[in-house]
């Protein structure tokens, strides 16, 4: 008998994002593994390798399938990495869970740190954020436009492509490839807002399904991702906006921090802030880092 159904993209990392999902369900309300099923949503992000999110439509090619299977009821929620998904969401779904966050860091492969990358050595990323904060830190190197899935990058980096790329911590430890790379402290490269968190969603009006979901969330994890998206969203961020954000609690008290750059790296404004609302410290964040942001940075915030 299947209580449930999780809809998931098909990758590696998504399906054992899905398994830790329905692991966290079946421990909380004592279902069986076989009580919860995954359904394999294909996305247009997994079919389009050869160019950046930014140009073929953004975050909304990880989602709108997802989104599409959960309103016509095919499945009871979708398992999402948090920050693949847009900042806006569809009135009628709703973010029930966020499973405790894992490494938040960027993981460089090729050389031990950004320092020690050659002279012009070739970096493949597709992110317009790791893209500004390399050139940031080293205007020398040339950017290559990498997509794919962990394997396929790790693959087409062995082959010579590139000279390095980079890849989330959380999604290498969560395959089993601990090992790979070095990290990138996040005082030198900030992580992308919710990096490192999985997310659940369900529709707005399905009750049983929040709560069921609802049981396995992390509370804290959750305030980060709120403060961290509420920032995005001040900004009017979008795929082609390189910032990067990081929210820490500590008790009551949220801290967060930030990074805007140009697309060039060369120009970028940082700031942070404390309190204890999530949303109203995104929306403070973001003014002040605005307002005192180089015109180069700003027009491509808050268009």
């Amino acid at each position: 008998m299947i209580r449930f159904r999780l809809g998931t993209r098909g990758s590696p990392l998504a399906l054992t994002q899905a398994a830790m999902v329905r692991a966290a369900l079946c421990a909380a309300h004592g279902w069986h593994d076989e009580e919860v099923a995954t359904v394999i949503i294909r996305t247009t992000g997994d079919r389009v390798q050869d160019r950046a999110l930014a140009e073929i439509g953004g975050k909304a090619l990880w989602t709108k399938e997802l989104d599409r299977a959960l309103l016509d009821g095919e499945i009871d929620a979708a398992v999402h990495s948090m920050k693949d998904v847009e900042t806006v969401r569809p009135a009628a779904i709703r973010i029930a869970a966020t499973l405790p966050r894992a490494d938040v860091r960027d993981r460089l492969i090729g050389a031990a740190s950004v320092e020690a990358l050659p002279r012009n050595a070739r970096v493949g990323t597709s992110s317009p954020r790791r893209r500004a904060q390399l050139l940031r830190l080293r205007p020398d190197l040339t950017i290559t436009l990498f997509r794919g899935n962990v394997e396929t990058r790790l693959a087409k980096l062995a082959a010579g492509e590139v000279d390095a790329t980079l890849l989330a911590a959380a999604g290498l430890a969560r395959l089993g490839r601990d090992e790979v790379g070095h990290a990138i402290p996040t005082d030198v490269m900030l992580p992308a807002p919710a990096q490192g968190a999985v997310g659940v969603e369900v529709r707005a009006a399905d009750e049983v399904a929040h709560a069921a979901v609802g049981a396995i969330d992390d509370p804290a994890t959750h305030a980060c991702i709120v403060a961290e998206r509420a920032l995005l969203a001040a900004l009017r961020a979008d795929c082609h906006s390189p910032v990067g954000a990081l929210a820490s609690l500590a008790g009551e008290t949220l801290s967060l921090r930030a990074e805007l750059l140009a697309e060039d790296g060369e120009a970028h404004v940082t700031g942070s802030v404390e309190g204890t609302q999530g949303r109203l410290c995104g929306a403070t964040l973001a003014a002040e880092l605005l307002d005192r942001a180089p015109p180069v940075v700003r027009r491509l915030f808050a268009a």
